[in-house]
């Protein structure tokens, strides 16, 4: 009789420590930031629904730490044309969009009154320091670990991009990434850093 309680308390125990076992991998594997990743929006009305900071509207202002510890406050920036991108490692959209950033935008209008201040939304700098890494990027880029800055501009949906005049309004909010859309903001940015 005593052997046979043993033998279930033994079994007991197994079985406890294969379901904390089990509740310590997932733990370790679940990447709460990708879990977070929301689909494509479907339709026009959904891209209006989640825009905040809308064509024509003026931007709403922030103050975004960047990743080598200064702080840029946008309104500072008035008198420049600024392309606001959120953006985020996890996001495969916003990681082909960032490949092309360094020749066709910074190189393209470099000497030009012209600033690119990519945010990540939502991840640490630990996170975003070992994207950098990877990429070998080497540009400036903007945190907002609890994605304050986001939302003022929208609710939902990444890539985003709020190319912002020198009078502070915004000229093009864009959402999401293809050729198409990246040629339609270059030529954008062109028109407005010409439009003086």
């Amino acid at each position: 009789m005593r052997t046979q309680r043993q033998k279930k308390n033994n079994l007991t125990l197994i079985l406890m420590l294969v379901v904390t076992l089990a509740l310590l991998a997932l733990m370790f594997l679940w990447n709460p930031t990708e879990a977070k990743a929301v689909p494509a929006p479907q339709s026009q009305e959904q891209i209006e629904a989640s825009t905040i900071a809308k064509q024509g509207t003026e931007a709403p202002d922030f103050k975004v730490e960047m990743f080598d510890g200064k702080s840029i406050r946008l309104s500072d920036l008035r008198g420049k044309v600024v392309l606001v991108n959120f953006w985020a490692t996890w996001c495969p959209p916003c990681r082909e969009e960032l490949t092309r950033v360094q020749k066709e935008i910074i190189d393209r209008f470099a000497g030009q009154e012209f600033v690119f201040l990519p945010i990540s939304r939502g991840e640490e700098l630990h996170t975003v320091e070992a994207f950098r890494k990877r990429m070998g990027y080497t540009f400036p880029m903007g945190l907002d670990p609890d994605q304050r800055i986001f939302r003022r501009y929208a609710t939902n949906y990444i890539p985003r991009n709020f190319l912002i005049d020198r009078d502070g309004k915004v000229v093009l909010a864009s959402i999401g990434y293809d050729k198409a859309e990246f040629a339609h903001l270059i030529e954008t940015i062109e028109k407005t850093i010409n439009n003086k």
